[in-house]
Protein backbone atom coordinates (compact mmCIF):
# COMPACT_ATOMS: atom_id res chain seq x y z
CA UNK A 1 0.00 0.00 0.00
CA UNK A 2 1.26 3.38 -0.90
CA UNK A 3 2.14 5.84 1.82
CA UNK A 4 -0.53 8.45 2.42
CA UNK A 5 0.44 12.05 2.25
CA UNK A 6 0.10 13.83 5.54
CA UNK A 7 -1.70 17.18 5.59
CA UNK A 8 0.66 20.17 5.42
CA UNK A 9 -0.66 22.05 8.38
CA UNK A 10 2.82 22.99 9.53
CA UNK A 11 3.99 24.13 6.05
CA UNK A 12 6.31 27.11 6.24
CA UNK A 13 4.52 30.29 5.24
CA UNK A 14 6.40 33.05 3.40
CA UNK A 15 7.87 35.86 5.48
CA UNK A 16 5.67 38.88 4.77
CA UNK A 17 8.51 41.30 5.51
CA UNK A 18 10.76 39.45 3.10
CA UNK A 19 7.98 39.39 0.50
CA UNK A 20 7.82 43.18 0.52
CA UNK A 21 11.56 43.62 1.07
CA UNK A 22 11.28 45.73 4.28
CA UNK A 23 12.64 45.54 7.80
CA UNK A 24 10.49 44.36 10.71
CA UNK A 25 10.54 47.88 12.11
CA UNK A 26 9.27 49.48 8.87
CA UNK A 27 6.51 52.05 9.14
CA UNK A 28 3.26 51.83 7.23
CA UNK A 29 4.48 54.48 4.76
CA UNK A 30 7.64 52.46 4.08
CA UNK A 31 5.56 49.31 3.65
CA UNK A 32 3.26 51.10 1.20
CA UNK A 33 6.20 52.38 -0.87
CA UNK A 34 7.77 48.91 -0.90
CA UNK A 35 4.49 47.37 -2.03
CA UNK A 36 4.12 49.65 -5.03
CA UNK A 37 7.77 49.19 -5.90
CA UNK A 38 7.36 45.41 -5.90
CA UNK A 39 4.19 45.67 -7.98
CA UNK A 40 6.09 47.58 -10.62
CA UNK A 41 8.98 45.09 -10.62
CA UNK A 42 6.66 42.03 -11.06
CA UNK A 43 8.99 39.27 -9.87
CA UNK A 44 9.98 37.01 -12.79
CA UNK A 45 10.31 33.71 -10.90
CA UNK A 46 6.55 33.21 -10.41
CA UNK A 47 3.27 33.84 -12.17
CA UNK A 48 2.37 37.54 -11.99
CA UNK A 49 -1.07 36.79 -10.56
CA UNK A 50 0.30 34.71 -7.70
CA UNK A 51 2.96 37.30 -6.98
CA UNK A 52 0.41 40.12 -6.81
CA UNK A 53 -1.75 38.12 -4.38
CA UNK A 54 1.26 37.56 -2.09
CA UNK A 55 2.18 41.23 -2.20
CA UNK A 56 -1.38 42.33 -1.47
CA UNK A 57 -1.73 39.90 1.44
CA UNK A 58 1.59 41.07 2.90
CA UNK A 59 0.59 44.72 2.53
CA UNK A 60 -2.85 44.30 4.14
CA UNK A 61 -1.42 42.31 7.03
CA UNK A 62 1.51 44.57 7.84
CA UNK A 63 -0.42 47.86 7.53
CA UNK A 64 -3.20 46.72 9.88
CA UNK A 65 -1.82 47.26 13.45
CA UNK A 66 -3.83 44.38 14.99
CA UNK A 67 -3.10 41.86 12.25
CA UNK A 68 0.57 42.84 12.20
CA UNK A 69 0.90 42.32 15.95
CA UNK A 70 -0.75 38.91 15.70
CA UNK A 71 1.52 37.97 12.80
CA UNK A 72 4.69 39.02 14.66
CA UNK A 73 3.63 37.06 17.74
CA UNK A 74 2.78 33.98 15.68
CA UNK A 75 6.05 34.02 13.77
CA UNK A 76 8.60 34.28 16.54
CA UNK A 77 6.47 33.81 19.68
CA UNK A 78 7.79 37.02 21.16
CA UNK A 79 5.87 40.02 22.44
CA UNK A 80 4.02 41.85 19.72
CA UNK A 81 5.62 44.96 18.35
CA UNK A 82 3.93 48.31 18.95
CA UNK A 83 1.59 49.37 16.17
CA UNK A 84 3.40 51.07 13.32
CA UNK A 85 2.84 54.76 12.74
CA UNK A 86 0.39 55.64 10.01
CA UNK A 87 -2.32 53.01 10.50
CA UNK A 88 -3.90 50.80 7.90
CA UNK A 89 -5.00 52.29 4.63
CA UNK A 90 -6.92 50.13 2.15
CA UNK A 91 -5.32 49.75 -1.23
CA UNK A 92 -6.99 51.65 -4.05
CA UNK A 93 -8.28 49.56 -6.87
CA UNK A 94 -5.86 49.68 -9.82
CA UNK A 95 -7.15 51.88 -12.60
CA UNK A 96 -6.58 50.95 -16.25
CA UNK A 97 -4.00 53.14 -17.92
CA UNK A 98 -5.47 54.93 -20.90
CA UNK A 99 -3.14 54.96 -23.86
CA UNK A 100 -3.09 58.35 -25.58
CA UNK A 101 -4.56 58.19 -29.04
CA UNK A 102 -2.12 59.38 -31.71
CA UNK A 103 -3.28 62.51 -33.47
CA UNK A 104 -2.28 62.60 -37.10
CA UNK A 105 -1.33 65.96 -38.57
CA UNK A 106 -1.97 64.64 -42.06
CA UNK A 107 -5.33 66.03 -43.23
CA UNK A 108 -5.74 63.05 -45.57
CA UNK A 109 -5.58 60.65 -42.60
CA UNK A 110 -8.23 62.65 -40.78
CA UNK A 111 -10.51 62.71 -43.82
CA UNK A 112 -10.21 58.96 -44.44
CA UNK A 113 -10.14 57.84 -40.79
CA UNK A 114 -13.60 56.17 -41.00
CA UNK A 115 -12.97 54.36 -44.27
CA UNK A 116 -11.89 50.68 -44.41
CA UNK A 117 -8.15 50.13 -44.36
CA UNK A 118 -7.88 48.93 -48.01
CA UNK A 119 -9.64 52.11 -49.13
CA UNK A 120 -7.29 54.27 -47.06
CA UNK A 121 -4.23 52.55 -48.56
CA UNK A 122 -5.56 52.96 -52.11
CA UNK A 123 -6.36 56.65 -51.58
CA UNK A 124 -2.93 57.26 -50.05
CA UNK A 125 -1.21 55.71 -53.09
CA UNK A 126 -3.35 57.68 -55.53
CA UNK A 127 -2.64 60.97 -53.76
CA UNK A 128 1.11 60.18 -53.54
CA UNK A 129 1.41 59.37 -57.25
CA UNK A 130 -0.69 62.38 -58.27
CA UNK A 131 1.41 64.64 -56.06
CA UNK A 132 4.67 63.32 -57.58
CA UNK A 133 3.33 63.94 -61.10
CA UNK A 134 2.26 67.48 -60.21
CA UNK A 135 5.69 68.23 -58.70
CA UNK A 136 7.45 67.02 -61.85
CA UNK A 137 5.14 69.09 -64.07
CA UNK A 138 5.62 72.16 -61.88
CA UNK A 139 9.42 71.79 -62.05
CA UNK A 140 9.29 71.45 -65.85
CA UNK A 141 7.00 74.46 -66.15
CA UNK A 142 8.69 76.93 -63.81
CA UNK A 143 12.12 75.66 -62.73
CA UNK A 144 14.13 73.37 -65.03
CA UNK A 145 13.20 71.67 -68.29
CA UNK A 146 15.21 69.26 -70.48
CA UNK A 147 15.62 69.69 -74.25
CA UNK A 148 17.19 67.64 -77.05
CA UNK A 149 19.40 69.20 -79.73
CA UNK A 150 17.89 68.12 -83.09
CA UNK A 151 20.07 70.02 -85.59
CA UNK A 152 23.68 71.07 -86.19
CA UNK A 153 23.06 74.80 -85.78
CA UNK A 154 24.98 74.87 -82.47
CA UNK A 155 27.88 72.58 -83.45
CA UNK A 156 30.45 72.12 -82.00
CA UNK A 157 29.14 73.56 -78.70
CA UNK A 158 26.05 71.35 -78.70
CA UNK A 159 26.08 68.18 -80.75
CA UNK A 160 23.33 66.55 -82.77
CA UNK A 161 23.24 62.92 -83.86
CA UNK A 162 24.48 61.54 -87.16
CA UNK A 163 23.47 61.11 -89.95
CA UNK A 164 22.01 64.61 -89.64
CA UNK A 165 23.68 67.18 -91.88
CA UNK A 166 26.69 68.66 -90.13
CA UNK A 167 26.21 66.53 -86.96
CA UNK A 168 29.37 65.26 -85.27
CA UNK A 169 28.09 62.85 -82.59
CA UNK A 170 26.43 59.46 -82.42
CA UNK A 171 23.88 60.75 -79.86
CA UNK A 172 22.17 64.13 -79.60
CA UNK A 173 23.02 66.27 -76.61
CA UNK A 174 20.39 66.65 -73.90
CA UNK A 175 20.48 69.97 -72.10
CA UNK A 176 18.81 71.58 -69.09
CA UNK A 177 17.35 75.08 -69.24
CA UNK A 178 16.87 77.32 -66.24
CA UNK A 179 13.32 78.65 -66.66
CA UNK A 180 13.26 81.08 -63.72
CA UNK A 181 16.59 82.92 -63.99
CA UNK A 182 15.24 85.64 -66.31
CA UNK A 183 12.54 86.54 -63.81
CA UNK A 184 15.36 88.04 -61.73
CA UNK A 185 17.68 89.51 -64.38
CA UNK A 186 17.93 90.28 -68.07
CA UNK A 187 19.62 87.94 -70.59
CA UNK A 188 23.35 88.47 -71.17
CA UNK A 189 25.17 88.43 -74.48
CA UNK A 190 26.83 85.09 -75.19
CA UNK A 191 24.35 82.99 -73.23
CA UNK A 192 22.82 79.92 -74.88
CA UNK A 193 19.07 80.40 -74.62
CA UNK A 194 15.90 78.43 -75.32
CA UNK A 195 13.15 80.52 -76.93
CA UNK A 196 10.10 80.36 -79.15
CA UNK A 197 10.64 81.70 -82.66
CA UNK A 198 8.30 84.15 -84.40
CA UNK A 199 6.13 81.42 -85.95
CA UNK A 200 5.18 82.87 -89.32
CA UNK A 201 8.57 84.43 -90.07
CA UNK A 202 10.52 81.31 -89.08
CA UNK A 203 8.18 79.01 -90.99
CA UNK A 204 8.53 81.14 -94.09
CA UNK A 205 12.32 81.54 -93.89
CA UNK A 206 13.41 78.13 -92.57
CA UNK A 207 10.39 75.88 -93.08
CA UNK A 208 10.56 75.28 -89.33
CA UNK A 209 9.34 76.99 -86.19
CA UNK A 210 8.75 76.32 -82.52
CA UNK A 211 11.34 76.05 -79.73
CA UNK A 212 14.93 76.83 -80.77
CA UNK A 213 18.28 76.83 -78.96
CA UNK A 214 20.68 79.59 -80.06
CA UNK A 215 23.31 81.95 -78.69
CA UNK A 216 22.34 85.51 -77.77
CA UNK A 217 24.29 87.98 -79.92
CA UNK A 218 22.43 91.30 -80.03
CA UNK A 219 20.73 93.13 -77.14
CA UNK A 220 17.77 95.56 -77.35
CA UNK A 221 18.58 98.79 -79.20
CA UNK A 222 21.88 97.53 -80.68
CA UNK A 223 22.80 97.13 -84.35
CA UNK A 224 24.19 93.77 -85.41
CA UNK A 225 26.34 93.66 -88.53
CA UNK A 226 27.91 90.67 -90.22
CA UNK A 227 30.80 91.17 -92.64
CA UNK A 228 32.44 88.19 -94.30
CA UNK A 229 31.33 85.93 -91.46
CA UNK A 230 32.46 88.19 -88.58
CA UNK A 231 29.99 89.94 -86.25
CA UNK A 232 30.12 93.61 -85.25
CA UNK A 233 27.98 95.15 -82.48
CA UNK A 234 27.48 98.89 -82.97
CA UNK A 235 30.62 98.93 -85.13
CA UNK A 236 32.80 96.96 -82.69
CA UNK A 237 33.93 93.48 -83.66
CA UNK A 238 32.59 90.76 -81.35
CA UNK A 239 35.06 88.23 -79.95
CA UNK A 240 33.58 84.76 -80.53
CA UNK A 241 35.97 81.99 -79.36
CA UNK A 242 33.15 79.45 -79.59
CA UNK A 243 33.06 79.71 -83.43
CA UNK A 244 35.28 77.38 -85.46
CA UNK A 245 36.76 79.00 -88.57
CA UNK A 246 35.46 76.16 -90.75
CA UNK A 247 31.90 76.88 -89.61
CA UNK A 248 31.89 80.61 -90.43
CA UNK A 249 29.99 81.75 -93.48
CA UNK A 250 30.84 84.55 -95.88
CA UNK A 251 27.58 86.47 -95.65
CA UNK A 252 27.14 90.13 -94.86
CA UNK A 253 24.20 92.10 -93.54
CA UNK A 254 22.93 94.67 -91.03
CA UNK A 255 20.10 94.05 -88.53
CA UNK A 256 18.91 96.68 -86.02
CA UNK A 257 17.50 95.13 -82.83
CA UNK A 258 14.23 96.68 -81.71
CA UNK A 259 13.70 97.68 -78.05
CA UNK A 260 12.54 94.70 -76.00
CA UNK A 261 13.88 92.26 -78.61
CA UNK A 262 16.94 90.00 -78.80
CA UNK A 263 19.06 88.80 -81.73
CA UNK A 264 20.08 85.11 -81.80
CA UNK A 265 22.56 83.18 -83.95
CA UNK A 266 23.84 79.60 -84.02
CA UNK A 267 27.50 78.70 -83.47
CA UNK A 268 27.50 76.79 -86.77
CA UNK A 269 26.86 79.81 -88.97
CA UNK A 270 26.78 77.83 -92.23
CA UNK A 271 23.95 75.57 -91.03
CA UNK A 272 22.03 77.96 -88.73
CA UNK A 273 18.67 79.43 -89.60
CA UNK A 274 18.47 82.23 -87.05
CA UNK A 275 17.61 85.89 -86.50
CA UNK A 276 19.37 86.77 -89.74
CA UNK A 277 16.46 85.02 -91.49
CA UNK A 278 13.42 85.61 -89.29
CA UNK A 279 14.37 88.67 -87.25
CA UNK A 280 14.83 89.39 -83.56
CA UNK A 281 12.85 87.69 -80.76
CA UNK A 282 10.60 89.56 -78.30
CA UNK A 283 11.42 89.25 -74.59
CA UNK A 284 8.20 87.32 -73.87
CA UNK A 285 9.32 84.49 -76.19
CA UNK A 286 12.44 83.71 -74.14
CA UNK A 287 12.04 80.52 -72.07
CA UNK A 288 15.31 80.12 -70.19
CA UNK A 289 19.09 79.79 -70.18
CA UNK A 290 20.80 76.53 -71.11
CA UNK A 291 23.17 75.93 -68.23
CA UNK A 292 24.14 72.26 -68.56
CA UNK A 293 24.53 69.32 -70.91
CA UNK A 294 23.58 66.22 -68.93
CA UNK A 295 23.57 63.52 -71.63
CA UNK A 296 25.44 61.60 -72.89
CA UNK A 297 27.69 61.19 -69.81
CA UNK A 298 30.96 61.74 -71.70
CA UNK A 299 29.80 65.25 -72.70
CA UNK A 300 28.49 66.53 -69.38
CA UNK A 301 29.34 70.23 -69.26
CA UNK A 302 28.18 73.58 -67.88
CA UNK A 303 27.36 76.45 -70.22
CA UNK A 304 26.12 79.25 -67.94
CA UNK A 305 28.38 82.28 -68.31
CA UNK A 306 27.91 83.57 -64.78
CA UNK A 307 28.40 80.09 -63.32
CA UNK A 308 31.65 79.70 -65.30
CA UNK A 309 32.91 83.03 -63.98
CA UNK A 310 32.01 82.08 -60.44
CA UNK A 311 33.79 78.71 -60.70
CA UNK A 312 36.86 80.39 -62.26
CA UNK A 313 36.96 82.91 -59.42
CA UNK A 314 36.68 80.14 -56.87
CA UNK A 315 39.50 78.21 -58.55
CA UNK A 316 41.75 81.27 -58.31
CA UNK A 317 40.71 82.11 -54.75
CA UNK A 318 41.48 78.72 -53.20
CA UNK A 319 45.22 78.67 -54.14
CA UNK A 320 45.57 82.24 -52.84
CA UNK A 321 44.05 81.29 -49.49
CA UNK A 322 46.35 78.26 -49.21
CA UNK A 323 49.36 80.44 -50.03
CA UNK A 324 48.42 82.97 -47.34
CA UNK A 325 48.08 80.18 -44.76
CA UNK A 326 51.48 78.83 -45.75
CA UNK A 327 53.09 82.27 -45.31
CA UNK A 328 51.71 82.50 -41.78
Amino acid sequence: MADRTEPTENAVKPDLYETLGVARTATSDEIREAYWRQVRIQSADREPGQRLRELREAYETLTDPRRRAEYDAAVDGGPPLPPAVGGYKPLPEPQPIEQPQPHSRNPLDRLTARLPRPWRIAIDWIVTIAGAILIVLAIKQWVINPYRIPSSSMEPTLHCARPGQGCEARLSDRVLANRFIYHFRSPHRGEIIVFNTPTKAAQSACNASGTFVKRLIGLPGETVREKDGFIYIDGKRLNEPYIQSSRRDTESGVWPVAPGHYFFMGDNRKESCDSRRWGSVPRKNIIGEVFMTYWPPNRIAFHAILLSQWLAGLALLLPLRRRRRALR
